[in-house]
Parts: structure tokens; C-alpha cells; sequence
């Protein structure tokens, strides 16, 4: 089964591929700019390495043409005046030039910008923090367990492929994916946002082989799978009587249906809690269900809080946004 780290790598080697190709072209673009250009300053101000025969602008041939062992810089005082006044100095060179020379220059220019810029690109791209190609692999793990998939209705937002980055991200806000991490004051432990006690309450519910280890990444992303599904697509609980309890999540409001969707049509079956009728497809949606997850399931965590999670998920194939990169510079500090 192949990772979302394996599938964000090929999709990396692809891009600096391609951004290599581009720069090449480039390069060779201004290579032939420069070397044209180069050959039109010759040719205007009479040098000698002028191709022999090569008519000037006033409609004669130069010395240098008819006499290939004529030495320019021998010229008399007179004869270096009238050419510095006859065609100018090759400092105002380009004030003088033709529309059409003037934009050939301003693209060999740009080209040049441009190849700066794309070598940088290739050179010195940003990436995510090592440790989460660990959070990834235990998600792939941990998405294995059928049972993470809301209960009864069976959403399964956190462990899609297309949406599967929503773990290492709340991993990495949270605990900054670092499985041993501890908060003293909360007294959470591992990677997801709850303390061992919710944690363990998750876990029967999944089946889990052998008791909850919240040091366990792949326990512990199990659980967060599991309860970002029901947070989302809500479930049914056995009330304190034993009478049975239909909990709606996110998708069972039409005003949330409106924010993820577009659309405020909500769909109701017994004894299954409400979801909404679309399904939550676009970037937009996306990201404003992950921000109302985040604030849902982390205690106490903040609006700003939230969007920066939106931003990393929808940034997860471009660490080098810089928004994304400000976000990881004031990550959680690793205890434990």
C-alpha cells in the first residue's frame, strides 16, 4: 500500500524535473539573446571583430573590413572622436536602439530573472519536517482498521487518500508528531489532541488487539481517525438509561452543509444520524471542515488556531507556501 509520503515524494521529483527542464530552456534562450546582442554592439560601433564585408549604418565599410591587420585601438585622436560621435558610446547604446532591440534586450533580461529564479526553486525548495513522513506511515497503518470509519454511518473523511493529511497535520499542531509528547497541564499524551482516559474510550470502539498505548503512534492515529469521522458524520451513543442516543456531527446542520458543501440540503435516515446531501469536494470545503474539526476536538484551541491547520492541509504538497512556513516556525515544543 503506498503512503501519501511516497505519493508527495514522486509528486516532488516530478516538479523539481520539470522546473530543471524549464531552466535549461531558459538558459539556452539567454545564451542566444546575449550572443546576438552582443554581435549588434559590435556591428553598431564599428569593433573590429565585426564580420569582414559587414555594411555599417552610414552605408560604408569600416577599415577593419578591408584590412584585416588594421588595429582599432591605433586610431588617431581624430578618428576615435568621430566615432564616439558618429555612433556614441556603448553606455548610451540602448537609448538609441530600435523598439524591436530594446524588447529583444528587456527579454534576455527577463529570461535571466526568470533562470534565477527557477534554479533557487530547484536548488533550495522547502519540505515539511522529517517527522512527519513517521506520522505518515503510521497513518497508513492505522488507516487499515476498518473500524475507524464513523459508527453508523461511515464516514470516512480522515483516512480518504485525498483527505488523509488531516492527521499528520493536527499531529503535528498538537503535538508537533512527536509521539512521546506529554502537557503537563492537560495531561495528554502522544499524538493526538485528548487525554489517555477519551483515548482509551476511542479504542474499544475500535477493536484495538491489545490495550490503548497512546505512545503508539498507530494506536493513537487510529484514534484520531476514528473520532475526526464522528465529529464529522456524528454517531449513535447509548444514553445514560440505555436508551439509544442519535448524536449529529458537522455535516448534520444545513448552515454547516452550506459552508463545506454549497449546498444546505441535509439527508436523514432511521436510526443514522444526518450528513449532507453533496459531499464535501472542493479545496474551500475542505479546509473550512478541517478548521471546524480542529476547534471541535482541541480544548480550548482558537480560530487562528484552526485556520492554521486549514492552511497546512491545504497546503500539504507545498511546504514552501509562505504562510506555511510561518506556521511551522511556532510549532509545539517536543517533551518527552
Amino acid at each position: 500500500m503506498k503512503t501519501h509520503f511516497e505519493h508527495n515524494t514522486r509528486l516532488k521529483s516530478q516538479r523539481l524535473a520539470d522546473l530543471k527542464k524549464k531552466a535549461a530552456e531558459l538558459e539556452r534562450q539567454l545564451s542566444a539573446a546575449r550572443v546576438s546582442l552582443e554581435r549588434e554592439l559590435r556591428q553598431y560601433s564599428g569593433d573590429p571583430e565585426t564580420a569582414p564585408g559587414h555594411v555599417q549604418s552610414n552605408g560604408h565599410y569600416t577599415r577593419g573590413d578591408a584590412d584585416p591587420g588594421y588595429d582599432a585601438q591605433a586610431h588617431s585622436p581624430q578618428e576615435r572622436t568621430e566615432v564616439l560621435v558618429n555612433h556614441g558610446r556603448r553606455s548610451a547604446y540602448y537609448s538609441r536602439l530600435s523598439w524591436g532591440r530594446k524588447a529583444a534586450i528587456g527579454t534576455a533580461v527577463l529570461a535571466a530573472a526568470v533562470t534565477i529564479l527557477v534554479v533557487a526553486a530547484v536548488s533550495g525548495g522547502a519540505s515539511w519536517p522529517a517527522s512527519v513522513a513517521t506520522v505518515q506511515s503510521a497513518a497508513a497503518k492505522a488507516c487499515q482498521n476498518p473500524d475507524v470509519k464513523s459508527e453508523p454511518g461511515q464516514v470516512n473523511f480522515a483516512c480518504a487518500k485525498s483527505t488523509r493529511q488531516i492527521l499528520w497535520v493536527f499531529a503535528l499542531l498538537t503535538s508537533a508528531d512527536n509521539p512521546n509528547f506529554a502537557d503537563a497541564k492537560t495531561g495528554r499524551l502522544g499524538l493526538e489532541p485528548i487525554t489517555p482516559t477519551q483515548g482509551g474510550e476511542m479504542a474499544w470502539s475500535l477493536n484495538l488487539h491489545h490495550p490503548y498505548d497512546p505512545s503508539n503512534p498507530v494506536d493513537s492515529i487510529a484514534v484520531a481517525a476514528r473520532a475526526i469521522n464522528n465529529i464529522i458524520g456524528g454517531a449513535t451513543l447509548t444514553g445514560a438509561e440505555g436508551n439509544t442516543v442519535i448524536q449529529a456531527g458537522l455535516e448534520g446542520y444545513p448552515a454547516n452543509c452550506v459552508r463545506y458543501t454549497g449546498a444546505a440540503a441535509v439527508t436523514s435516515h432511521a436510526g443514522f444520524p444526518r450528513l449532507c446531501a453533496k459531499p464535501v469536494t472542493s479545496a474551500a470545503g475542505q479546509a473550512a471542515l478541517v478548521a471546524d474539526v480542529y476547534q471541535k476536538w482541541v480544548v480550548g484551541a482558537t480560530p487562528k488556531s484552526a485556520q492554521d491547520a486549514a492552511t497546512l492541509f491545504e497546503n500539504a504538497n507545498n511546504p514552501g507556501d509562505p504562510s506555511v512556513q510561518l506556521i511551522l516556525k511556532h510549532l509545539p515544543v517536543q517533551n518527552g
